[in-house]
């Protein structure tokens, strides 16, 4: 059986999961109801291990992938009109730096082989645990006691919804700042992949070494997930959000959905690579501003703006 023959039959339902909250007109009950109906459809069809291979998988794709591809054309394609956009100006523009159009596949290919490496790597995990090892799955996929729906209990969901997004934000802050921004061979390879690009695009948000790229992206969102046995529907949508804030904040545009948060964040991101690590070493910003390590603008002056 074919890999698109696997993945389509899932693809379309998990995209509608996620979809109907965010398109539709209908009330908030009726879209829970859709979206509970969906979830339960998907939980009684599928496996654990399908679960969480295409669940992570389709939403990597749709939320980080296909727009990055998008937001690369619009840049490569129609230069003009993109450069008025990008916060750099010519500068941020993909095609004008150092290593031009050779640099850029080469970002973008390490950008796709970094994605499929970490979803194949966590569901090589779950392979592992629930058929090898005949343990229960790391993330709580089935089985929810909240009536017959598989979906996790509200509070559940945000109480380990507020843990993932602090505990991701901590690790990534002191992995970034105090393992690829010191001395030593992380560093070294962290030097040479990822901050061989001056001026950042979307892509380059997953063009690292894949060693740092699982250490510095991965780990930080997965290791608080299987600690705290997380709902899988709340690291998917932990992960959904993650990979809009790749998406965006590395973008490289001066316009952006969030005229506060994400705004600050791009701000920042910019500020990391133009100084090739110099400071800047958190998502949010606020360990940044703790410890002192934030160049330019902080997290504070976002509100004040």
């Amino acid at each position: 059986m074919s890999l698109t023959s696997l993945l389509v039959p899932i693809s379309l339902p998990l995209a509608s999961l996620f979809a109907i909250p965010m398109l539709s007109s209908w009330s908030t009950s009726l879209n829970l109801v859709f979206f509970s109906l969906t979830w339960t459809t998907l939980a009684l069809s599928y496996s654990p291990l399908q679960l969480e291979l295409f669940g992570p998988l389709v939403l990597r794709t749709i939320l980080f992938l296909l727009p990055s591809a998008l937001f690369l054309l619009f840049d490569l394609l129609i230069p003009s009109l993109a450069v008025e956009l990008k916060a750099q100006g010519e500068y941020g523009l993909p095609g004008r730096q150092k290593g031009g159009g050779r640099k850029v596949r080469r970002v973008v290919a390490w950008s796709v082989v970094n994605v499929l490496l970490v979803v194949g790597m966590q569901a090589g995990i779950e392979w592992l645990v629930t058929d090898v090892l005949r343990m229960r799955s790391l993330l709580h996929i089935k089985g929810s006691g909240w009536s017959l729906n598989h979906l996790p209990n509200p509070w559940t969901l945000f109480k380990h919804f507020s843990i993932g997004l602090v505990t991701r934000n901590i690790l990534q802050y002191y992995i970034h700042a105090h393992l690829l921004h010191t001395s030593g061979p992380l560093t070294s390879m962290h030097l040479s992949w990822h901050h061989s690009i001056s001026v950042p695009y979307s892509f380059v948000a997953a063009y690292d070494h894949p060693l740092i790229h699982i250490l510095h992206r991965f780990l930080p969102l997965y290791l608080p997930a299987i600690l705290f046995r997380f709902h899988i529907l709340t690291y998917l949508l932990l992960l959904a959000l993650t990979s809009l804030e790749d998406t965006f904040v590395y973008s490289g545009y001066s316009i952006l959905p969030s005229t506060i948060m994400l705004r600050g964040m791009a701000r920042r991101c910019d500020a990391h690579m133009m100084t090739a690590g110099e400071g800047n070493y958190g998502p949010l910003g606020v360990l940044d501003w703790v410890n002192g390590t934030t160049v330019g603008g902080d997290v504070v002056d976002d509100f004040k703006a």
